[in-house]
């Protein structure tokens, strides 16, 4: 019986805080949106622009602390210009789509190093949005969450279909009439929104692991981008759950526990998934790739 008490009692601690709470909210509803916005990013093999989006969106948060303004909203208009920075360059076929995506990282990222290099002192405020700061979220910060976030899960619901067909085959999405421009810029623009809201949840540096972990696991573990979707959601949702309880008893930045404990989440289903894992094939090479061997069902 005691052990049965000391078990539900360190189940229950952590939640005590009210910063602990609110931490659990924004990083399992960070976690549920990436994870579906993510699953796109892996099905059209576009995991490079969801680490260069948040490294190009530091010179909006660099621009905003240089001049007092909102530290989210600098970040949320940097990411969203480059988003369609890239679209622009992309469609316009002057350079190679990772050329234009590796210029935006690096431009962006020293931009804001360059800012920040002309400032006498550094907040933590600023320093959480390139590390992540996930305690140290407020209210306001969720209801952002919750508000973008379901305008983000109402956009891929709604256009679900022409975002699905676009991502398996463009050429044959524009010869059936869909709008493949809009469709291309309002992917990016959904990736760019995704970002925004994991800025100060995960961090510039790590809200990259949310958008690919889950996803990558869940693409090893399903059949259909649905059921990918679903189990991506999962995974990221109980990454959350379970890096906070390592971030509270370990005594380490809750980020980086839960940006790592979906990256184990990934490697166990590497290893272990039934029937395509590393184990299951027999020490195959043959290891199925990202993205690939989903119904579009």
């Amino acid at each position: 019986m005691p052990l049965t008490v000391d078990v539900l009692n360190a189940l229950v601690e952590p939640w005590d805080p009210e910063f602990m709470r609110r931490a659990l909210i924004a990083a399992g509803l960070l976690a549920i949106v990436a994870s579906v916005v993510g699953s796109l990013v892996v099905l059209k093999g576009m995991a490079f622009i969801g680490d260069a989006l948040p490294h190009a969106s530091f010179v909006g948060v660099a621009a905003a602390f240089a001049l007092g303004a909102n530290l989210q909203l600098g970040g949320a208009i940097a990411a969203l210009f480059w988003a369609l920075a890239i679209g622009f360059i992309t469609r316009h076929n002057l350079i190679r789509y990772d050329t234009a995506i590796g210029l935006a990282l690096m431009a962006g990222f020293a931009a804001g190093v360059l800012i920040m290099s002309r400032q006498d002192n550094y907040t933590t405020d600023l320093f959480a949005f390139v590390f992540g700061n996930v305690l140290a979220v407020s209210w306001s910060d969720v209801w952002l969450i919750v508000i973008l976030g379901a305008a983000i899960l109402a956009l891929v619901a709604l256009f679900y279909k022409e975002v699905l067909f676009f991502a398996y085959d463009p050429s044959m999405a524009a010869a059936s009439g869909l709008p493949v421009t809009a469709l291309h810029y309002g992917l990016l623009m959904v990736i760019g929104l995704t970002v925004v809201i994991g800025l100060q949840v995960m961090g510039i540096v790590l809200v990259l692991a949310m958008l690919v972990a889950p996803p990558a696991a869940a693409q090893l573990l399903t059949r259909s981008l649905p059921a990918m979707m679903a189990a991506a959601a999962v995974i990221g949702a109980l990454s959350a759950l379970v890096g906070l309880y390592i971030a509270w008893y370990a005594d380490v930045s809750a980020s980086a526990a839960i940006v790592l404990t979906a990256t184990g989440a990934f490697l166990l289903a590497f290893l272990c998934a039934p029937g395509r894992g590393f184990l299951w094939r027999g020490f195959s090479p043959a290891i199925p790739e990202l993205g690939t061997g989903q119904d579009v069902r």
